[in-house]
């Protein structure tokens, strides 16, 4: 396993991020810097969800439609979904039409309705590593944590669902809780 490697404009990358435009543009501006807000973290946490068992960049090029399709997803109007929309969600092909993860994300919007603003994002940051090493090549990147194990348990606590330990990870990653930039990664400082 290599480093990072030299992108098209010669910066160093992590390798993952060299394949398309869509996904230069997401590690070097989004991926690995701090996101706070229970709307911002709602959709991250969804994106993340729909991911399971796809290519993110599947998810990327379609995320305009899911903002679209969630209502940006603002929690309290995702929350008041009925099953009429539950049913266009099912029919829109902008979006992945898997009726667990729409139902997921409509149940999980629900639960999150009920909580105090701030508590999600104070909940998912609580779980942020005090200390994460720098990884120098992929293989050195988990796939779950102690932590994502934990933040896992937490939103399942609370009601959440398709927030497996994974799931977790991937959202700490996403959202800055952690930062898998390799250690030669033109971004990681920016992180």
């Amino acid at each position: 396993m290599s480093g990072a490697l030299a992108g098209p404009d010669g910066a160093l990358r992590c390798p993952w991020a060299l394949s398309t435009d869509d996904y230069i543009a997401y590690h070097d501006e989004e991926w690995g810097r701090p996101v706070h807000g229970d709307d911002a973290l709602f959709e991250r946490l969804s994106l993340e969800a729909f991911q399971s068992g796809l290519s993110w960049i599947t998810i990327l090029r379609r995320r305009e439609n899911f903002r679209k399709a969630f209502a940006d997803f603002r929690i309290e109007a995702v929350a008041a979904f009925t099953d009429a929309d539950a049913e266009r969600l099912l029919a829109d092909a902008g979006i992945i039409r898997n009726r667990a993860k729409i139902e997921a994300t409509l149940s999980n919007a629900r639960a999150l309705a009920d909580w105090s603003p701030g508590d999600l994002d104070t909940l998912i940051w609580s779980f942020a590593p005090t200390a994460h090493k720098a990884p120098r090549t992929l293989a050195d990147v988990p796939a779950i944590t102690d932590e994502s194990t934990a933040l896992s348990k937490a939103l399942k606590k609370r009601g959440l669902r398709f927030v497996g330990p994974t799931t977790a990870y991937a959202l700490m990653q996403a959202c800055g809780l952690v930062n898998d930039h390799l250690s030669d990664c033109g971004a990681r400082a920016r992180g």
